[in-house]
Order: C-alpha cells, then structure tokens, then sequence
C-alpha cells in the first residue's frame, strides 16, 4: 500500500468564533512545518519522506503520526530526511523514541541538517541514531 500526501502534515484549523480567539504577539511560531512527500506501507515497515523544518514548534504532527502507526502495530521506520532543512533536539527526541519496544528505526538520505543534529549528539555524548546513508552532498 502506497500513499502520498502533498499537504503538510499539521492539524486543520479549529472552528472559533473570532471574538474567542486570544492572539498573543510574542508567541513564536514555525515559519515552515513538516511536510510528507510520501508515505509507504512495506508490511509493518513504514517509509516516510520528510520535507521542511523539524523543530520544537513542528514536531507535534510527526509524533502523533508515529504514536498512531506504533499502536497500529508497525515495527520499523524508515525516515527519508534528504529534504529536510532544519531539525533540532525534537527530531531527536522522535528518533530515540521510536526504536522503544523492540521497533527498528533506520534513517536514510540524511540532509546536512539532519547530519549536522546527529553529529552534534553524538559530540555531546548524547545516543544516537546510526544511519546506513552518507548526508546529501557529504564528501566521505
């Protein structure tokens, strides 16, 4: 099974009445979100395209979708970041998170954003993911 989604993935607006909307001025909010080039189904394997900017702000949709496929009984992901051009400690957090309860999490097509985040874990000491794939335009 193949699907492909071209939206982001962030939640439809809800359906407030304005005069019930509070603006805060200095909240801070994510210039780009996560975007899904394609989702793929391979058994209980799931292969997801990452797309845009992965932070703190951003990465709510992404942890609901994996939280919905851990509990829909998928035990490996593989993440293609090649397109991603920002991530921070949150993806992070998302890729230790995964491999939990015996679910395997491979990275493939690291961006240099996404190498740049893991060899600054690793620098830190702090567990990483290890990927097969070289970061896009990486010289070896």
């Amino acid at each position: 099974m193949s699907t492909t989604i071209t939206a982001p993935i962030k939640p439809a607006p809800l359906n407030i009445p304005d005069s019930s909307v509070v603006h805060d001025s200095g909240a801070d909010t994510a210039p780009y979100v996560i975007g899904i080039e394609s989702c793929t189904s391979l058994g209980t394997t799931l292969v997801i395209h990452l797309t845009g900017e992965i932070d703190h702000h951003s990465i709510s949709p992404l942890r609901a979708l994996l939280a919905s496929a851990a509990n829909g009984g998928y035990t490996g992901l593989v993440l293609d970041t090649a397109r991603v051009t920002f991530c921070d400690s949150a993806f992070l957090a998302v890729l230790e998170w995964w491999p939990q309860r015996g679910r395997h999490l491979r990275l493939a097509n690291r961006s240099r954003a996404v190498a740049h985040l893991l060899n600054a874990a690793r620098v830190t000491g702090l567990r990483t993911v290890h990927a097969d794939a070289p970061a896009a335009g990486a010289t070896t």
